[in-house]
């Protein structure tokens, strides 16, 4: 019964080959709200077209080239596919009225609502309503449904300070009620023109890291196919525990480095460039595998550069948030730690999988050699599509 066991999960680790050939992980629903006081409110959400494709995974970004080519019927019928999206996704909730349905009125722009550019990388749909919140009012909150497939992320801001709470809601969530005291029309107990956001609260952290846990266990498993096929990589050069840990060790101090790095802002690559080195580095993994079986101190000099390039891919999932300092230090450490426990649970499979077979040269025969070929195919692949195809 054991080996049938550990034969099931190789089996379910061999199907993770294909799925390498995904684009990118899934987008997520951000919903941001400026209250500016006095009543005066904007609603803002954001749709990456890929959301509206049957598998967001799959679907490419729509850049600047591709939004000038399409037509104004295909511009029109994108946003009303933006705005039946975000109905079935999103609820919207004042209180104690409950829920409304805001007018959300989408025009393409960048990410974060900025003006698209000839070199953009992804074109997005914002919606935008406008309102006055009546006195009388005292909370605003969002939930994700359960018939949604993607996370929905909510953010405030007031008076151009970002409130220092935020969360990131799986299907079925609900989010926090952020109180509007001080925030509706004709309000008694108005915030000055010169009060800030809240200050940051143990609460307002905690927050912060659970959600940014659990997004970057997502972001790895089951999204990262990428990430996952890396770590096989390591996994298969070596059973042993001292060679894996050093590696292990070594991909996880640099990704570390220039996700930290990438998320303040201190750094920069574009998505063209560190997406075919992600593909390019699971190929050389694998072709070391099978051509140096011996682990050497160059592995950890190889891992160790990949693994700066891996945080860059892992930034570009954490800089759309537009994290507040408060909220930053909780976020890095609690992706971080997402990002560290799928890696974990991924060689925790692997031994699974292969803790039947004993002997070094039918482990190397059966699983090292056939394993590293088809991760190598499936990133040769993915590099030239990244390359050639996007």
């Amino acid at each position: 019964m054991k080996i049938r066991f550990s034969q099931a999960c190789f089996a379910a680790l061999l199907l993770l080959i294909p799925a390498a050939l995904q684009a990118h992980p899934t987008p997520d629903i951000p919903v941001r709200t400026h209250f500016q006081g006095n009543g005066a409110a904007t609603v803002s959400v954001e749709v990456d077209p890929r959301c509206l494709d049957a598998d967001p995974n799959l679907a490419p970004s729509l850049k600047a080239a591709g939004f000038q080519s399409l037509t104004d019927a295909e511009r029109s019928k994108l946003r009303e596919e933006a705005a039946a999206l975000v109905s079935r996704c999103v609820e919207f909730f004042l209180e104690p009225v409950g829920r409304i349905q805001p007018e959300l009125a989408f025009e393409f722009t960048a990410k974060g609502g900025t003006p698209i550019s000839p070199e953009e990388e992804a074109v997005v749909l914002t919606g935008k309503w406008n309102t006055t919140l009546a006195s009388g009012l005292t909370g605003w909150r969002i939930r994700s449904t359960p018939a949604s497939k993607l996370s929905v992320v909510f953010q405030n801001v007031i008076r151009g300070e970002s409130h220092p709470r935020m969360a990131v809601l799986f299907p079925g969530e609900s989010s926090f009620v952020l109180s509007l005291e001080g925030l509706t029309s004709g309000s008694s107990t108005g915030i000055p023109e010169n009060a800030v956001s809240p200050v940051p609260t143990a609460g307002d952290g905690w927050s912060a890291f659970l959600s940014f846990l659990r997004q970057g266990f997502v972001h790895v498993l089951p999204e990262g196919a990428d990430h996952i096929l890396f770590v096989l990589g390591l996994f298969l050069l070596s059973r042993n525990w001292r060679p894996l840990v050093a590696q292990v060790t070594m991909f996880t101090l640099a990704h570390s480095v220039t996700l930290a790095c990438a998320t303040l802002g201190w750094i920069h690559a574009p998505a063209a460039v560190i997406e075919p080195i992600i593909a390019a580095s699971i190929v050389a993994i694998a072709v070391e595998n099978i051509f140096h079986p011996k682990y050497t101190p160059w592995r950890l000099v190889l891992v160790f550069g990949f693994g700066l390039v891996h945080g860059l891919g892992f930034a570009s999932a954490l800089g759309n948030y537009h994290l507040t300092q408060g909220a930053l230090a909780a976020g890095l450490l609690g992706f971080n730690a997402g990002v560290e426990s799928a890696q974990l649970a991924v060689i925790g499979l692997a031994l699974l999988a292969t803790v039947w077979l004993r002997k070094p040269e039918l482990y190397r025969r059966w699983i090292v050699i056939p394993g590293s070929l088809a991760i190598a195919a499936a990133g040769g692949w993915w590099t030239f599509e990244r390359l050639f195809l996007a």
